[in-house]
């Protein structure tokens, strides 16, 4: 299911990290240096075609620059944010040390609005209130993690 999510191979993957009310993938989890021994600081990934498509109207609606301006804005937010970020090294070195992205999350993080798709992915992973900027992502989305929009449904659902 990957393949056909992805349209190409996916690498590095060390599980599904989130899944569609149906059962297929939605996140996935990647090893922090890929096969090939690169650096792949994104541990979580977005796969399902709906919700990479919904992350990306967002940003082509400059969404990310809203969100940006919100975390200027708060310090409640920042902090969560920051918090977001910590959570995400953690859960990443748990599948490898990789000196060359110490430090390095994904999407931004922690002072920075940057990728949607990475930012969803880590909410959809880790569950609402770990990441409050992704949280406010999937709000603002026309895609919903609670019906499925897969072309190929998988054994648990049909597509809404």
């Amino acid at each position: 299911m990957l393949h056909v999510q992805l349209g190409r191979d996916a690498r590095g993957v060390v599980g599904v990290a989130a899944r569609c009310v149906c059962g297929n993938p939605t996140v996935v989890a990647t090893a922090p240096r890929l096969p090939d021994g690169t650096p792949f600081p994104t541990f979580y990934y977005l796969t399902h075609p709906a919700a990479t498509a919904a992350m990306s109207r967002l940003e082509a609606e400059h969404v990310m620059r809203e969100l940006q301006d919100e975390l200027a804005a708060d310090e409640q937010l920042q902090e969560g944010y920051r918090r977001a970020h910590e959570a995400y090294l953690a859960d990443r070195a748990l599948y490898g040390d990789v000196p060359e992205i110490d430090g390095v999350s994904a999407g931004g993080m922690p002072t920075r609005v940057k990728c949607l798709h990475a930012l969803a992915g880590h909410a959809l992973a880790a569950g609402p209130g770990v990441n409050p900027v992704g949280d406010a992502a999937l709000a603002r989305a026309d895609w919903s993690p609670r019906r499925c929009a897969c072309a190929d449904p998988g054994p648990a659902g049909v597509a809404a």
